[in-house]
């Protein structure tokens, strides 16, 4: 089993998006790493459900994070994570495809590897087992207390923009252990963790990277409109928050 847990932006101001999130989307704040300030960065965990947002800025200069915003011009989006029941055989395959490990982390019952996105291809990717599995360390230990509902479901796709996407999907299809598939209609290659979907279209100005995320709500309506009334950019029928586009889907 592999699942989407937590997606995670960049921006210059923590503060200003982590805003502009809960404020669009009726979502909380659930958690603030403090032990990520010795990496010189801060973050705020927004709880989607039992899925995550989360928003990092660096607060020292040489930062990998500072570093990834100044390639891709300005806030967007840095990394997929998703959690497993078979860490060891994830842990194999990045071995056996020669896929770089920049941080790994172990605490009880959770451990995580973040892979090289130049060895993975389109963007971060953090391959994390957690147990008990629907607890998740890098969100705290109350998390739940931040949950809300009324609003903002879950996460269901992201939109990974690559040099070539062809090459791309199926590196991390293998990374993964899950076969590649191609949109019927739309002609993209696709592949599908448990309740969500990640798909590999042609990198833009702005170079590989996360660009989009598709989210799941009771009123997709009503998530345009706090995002009209906060003068956020719109645009068929989608919002742009720290530098990702956000697709609003009714469930």
């Amino acid at each position: 089993m592999i699942r989407l847990r937590q997606i995670c932006l960049v921006a210059h101001e923590r503060d200003t998006v982590v805003d502009d999130l809960c404020a669009t989307f009726g979502l909380r704040v659930g958690y603030n790493d403090p032990h990520i300030h010795s990496l010189g960065l801060h973050n705020a965990v927004i709880p989607v459900g039992d899925q995550f947002l989360e928003v990092v800025a660096p607060i020292t200069s040489g930062t990998t994070a500072e570093r990834y915003l100044n390639k891709r011009g300005g806030d967007g989006g840095y990394m997929l994570i998703f959690q497993t029941d078979d860490f060891a055989a994830h842990r194999q395959r990045v071995d056996e495809m020669g896929i770089r490990v920049v941080a790994d982390y172990s605490a009880p019952g959770y451990t995580d590897m973040q892979l090289h996105p130049a060895d993975t291809g389109g963007t971060f990717v953090e391959i994390d087992q957690q147990d008990p599995p629907d607890a998740w360390h890098p969100a705290g230990p109350n998390w739940r207390d931040a949950v809300d509902t009324s609003l903002t479901v879950s996460l269901g796709q992201a939109d990974v923009g690559c040099v070539d996407p062809e090459a791309v999907s199926a590196r991390w299809g293998r990374l993964m252990d899950l076969p590649v598939t191609i949109g019927r209609n739309c002609g993209m290659h696709k592949v599908r963790p448990v309740d969500f979907c990640v798909r590999f279209t042609p990198a833009g100005p702005r170079g590989e990277g996360l660009d989009s995320v598709e989210i799941n709500v009771h009123d997709a309506d009503e998530v345009v409109r706090r995002a009209s009334e906060r003068g956020l950019p719109r645009g068929e029928g989608a919002v742009t928050i720290g530098g990702v586009r956000f697709i609003p889907k009714n469930i």
